[in-house]
């Protein structure tokens, strides 16, 4: 999917211009769910919440690739837990298959304030976002994004940033509505990443960096997460995760130790051992 029918990436987009800035703050928790409960928590979430139409669907592919430093500057930050940090990413909705360089995507910084995440976006078509992050020249676009643009390419130039790891996942995401106003829960499935071919239209392979039987479950909301999610959550045995999609894509390709955040993959135990075995002989 691309254009006009790709998947907005937080409720309302397709209400707004598409040349505006758009911002959201709010508090998030994640969870890993084992997929044997996946049902029983599209039960309570569709009792509750409205699922938006690429989630009946069976859900819409997301592809993100993150920029980073030479020394991975974005990553060591998130690792240490610094309480203000940031992370540059360009995001595409819909068939790696159908992205072009007209086609719309995200660019997005993506920053941590104490226990508030905010992010910040605006929409160019692929060409502009590569010309930007990947070649360090600033786009003529929209006048109202100029500000936004001048301080992406301040990051890319000042930080070194270049292409580091792209993510990849299939989403299905229900929206909260009434005294849930704002709430949005989504789950991601097969969570996969690479460290190379970062043209996120590349019809290349990409590893499973989360175990193949779970998915991740991210509730975000404007103020407080409601009683009746962290009961669900409960119930169902669902286990709080500090956990980024990009630093376990960092650590699962070996480009930086694994960390105490770091969830094991059937990957990880083969390398392990096979290491354990050549140290036995």
């Amino acid at each position: 999917m691309s254009g006009p029918d790709a998947p907005p990436a937080e409720p309302g987009d397709l209400r707004r211009t598409a040349s505006a800035l758009h911002s959201f703050n709010r508090f998030e928790i994640k969870y890993l769910l084992s997929y044997e409960d996946v049902p029983r928590l599209r039960e309570e979430l569709a009792a509750r919440m409205e699922a938006d139409p690429y989630t009946r669907r069976g859900g819409y592919p997301v592809a993100s690739l993150y920029y980073d430093s030479p020394s991975l500057r974005y990553y060591w930050e998130k690792i240490e837990g610094l309480r203000f940090r940031r992370k540059l990413r360009v995001r595409a909705y819909g068939e790696r298959g159908d992205l072009t360089d007209d086609s719309p995507v995200y660019l997005e910084i993506k920053q941590r304030v104490n226990r508030v995440t905010q992010k910040r976006r605006v929409r160019v078509p692929y060409r502009l976002a590569r010309r930007l992050c990947d070649d360090a020249v600033l786009i003529d676009h929209a006048p109202e994004q100029r500000a936004f643009l001048e301080e992406v390419l301040g990051l890319v130039e000042g930080h070194g940033l270049r292409p580091t790891a792209i993510t990849a996942y299939q989403r299905e995401a229900y929206l909260g509505s009434d005294a849930d106003l704002g709430l949005r829960v989504t789950l991601d499935h097969r969570v996969r990443g690479r460290d190379r071919d970062f043209h996120l239209g590349a019809e290349v392979e990409n590893r499973l960096i989360i175990p193949p039987h779970k998915a991740v479950v991210e509730v975000k909301a404007n103020e407080r997460v409601p009683y009746w999610v962290t009961d669900t959550a409960a119930r169902l045995g669902m286990s709080v995760v500090r956990i980024s999609k990009y630093c376990q894509s960092i650590e699962a390709h070996g480009l930086a130790p694994r960390s105490v955040f770091h969830v094991p993959t059937e990957d990880d135990h083969s390398v392990r051992s096979r290491a354990e075995a050549t140290a036995s002989l």
